[in-house]
């Protein structure tokens, strides 16, 4: 009995995996929906019709159309910047540099700059015996650089992986966590302006106000509201949260795994830490791109090597 439980407990984790990847198309979707229901809420039914209506109201139904289709734009771009990037993975034979590790001595580092295939028991036995720094992957059968973890849902290990997000269809890794963050940022600032561009509807729905329009835009204003201010309140708490681990060069996972240990040899200072996402050039800051300069002058961004505090070397890595 219990091993038929095993096995049936190991194909419940395989079709939970396989489910999240069938939900991508859908997840998609439904974020263009949500997206479509509120740009029809607040251009066509509302703010459109009231830039016609002369005075103040004119000019207030400007403001909120510019700041939303601004927003809107900025929102987009990120998303699908970080949907179709390629959060990053580990080229097929990759091995550690010896400036990386404990140079010509390690066995380990030896045999990878021999170009010796090892299978995934040798890596194993080397990684942990000859050098516990050297991490490999015991799923991929190869080594893992500094920071990488591996997905069981795109099944392949992530560059500085952060979490697999259902929302974006992929893996929040070194190369696409700005776009997420960017897309964090974004969605806050346009679920805010939405729900206070319909607050003084949704209290007409609950007093005596006079409310303009048919039944059908009523209800889409009234879920429009709320939707939004769901999505603002919460990812208000997730955007919080990814600003603290930024500042403290951690990741989601990384943050978990290390705990209540205050010495974290990656933290470089608030400064830096937020450089190694989002680069030096300030102009690249709020956009989900990177400067050639930045890309050429920060290796740090490809996801493989990261300084590390000189005081905190000697601490084993997770």
């Amino acid at each position: 009995m219990q091993k038929s439980g095993k096995s049936v407990m190991a194909w419940n984790v395989f079709k939970f995996c396989t489910a999240l990847r069938a939900l991508g198309s859908i997840m998609i979707v439904l974020v263009l929906g949500i997206i479509g229901v509120t740009y029809y809420v607040i251009v066509v039914a509302n703010y459109g019709p009231a830039l016609f209506n002369g005075g103040l109201d004119s000019f207030v139904a400007f403001l909120v159309l510019v700041f939303f289709h601004s927003l809107l734009v900025m929102l987009l771009w990120s998303y699908f910047a970080t949907v179709l990037a390629d959060p990053g993975g580990v080229p097929p034979h990759w091995r550690p540099s010896i400036d990386e590790e404990s140079g010509d001595a390690d066995p380990l580092v030896g045999l990878a700059h021999e170009g010796t295939d090892l299978d995934l028991n040798q890596l194993a036995t080397l990684g942990e015996q000859a050098n516990p720094q050297i991490r490999v992957c015991r799923k991929c059968n190869q080594f893992k650089p500094p920071r990488c973890h591996h997905c069981s849902v795109c099944g392949r290990c992530i560059l500085k992986m952060d979490h697999h997000c259902v929302w974006v269809v992929n893996c929040v890794g070194a190369l696409n966590y700005k776009y997420f963050l960017l897309f964090l940022f974004y969605t806050f600032l346009l679920t805010t302006l939405v729900t206070l561009s319909l607050l003084r509807l949704f209290i007409a729905f609950f007093t005596d106000g006079v409310i303009d329009g048919t039944p059908g835009t009523l209800v889409a204003t009234f879920v429009t509201f709320v939707l939004n201010l769901s999505f603002a309140l919460s990812i208000m708490g997730f955007l919080v949260m990814h600003i603290s681990l930024v500042l403290g060069n951690t990741t989601t996972i990384e943050a978990f795994e290390k705990k209540t240990n205050p010495k974290w040899r990656y933290d470089l200072g608030r400064r830096k830490n937020f450089e190694q996402v989002f680069g030096v050039d300030k102009r690249c800051w709020f956009i989900p791109a990177y400067s050639e300069e930045d890309l050429e002058c920060m290796p740090v961004l490809q996801g493989f090597d990261y300084p590390t505090r000189p005081d905190l070397d000697e601490l084993q890595q997770f």
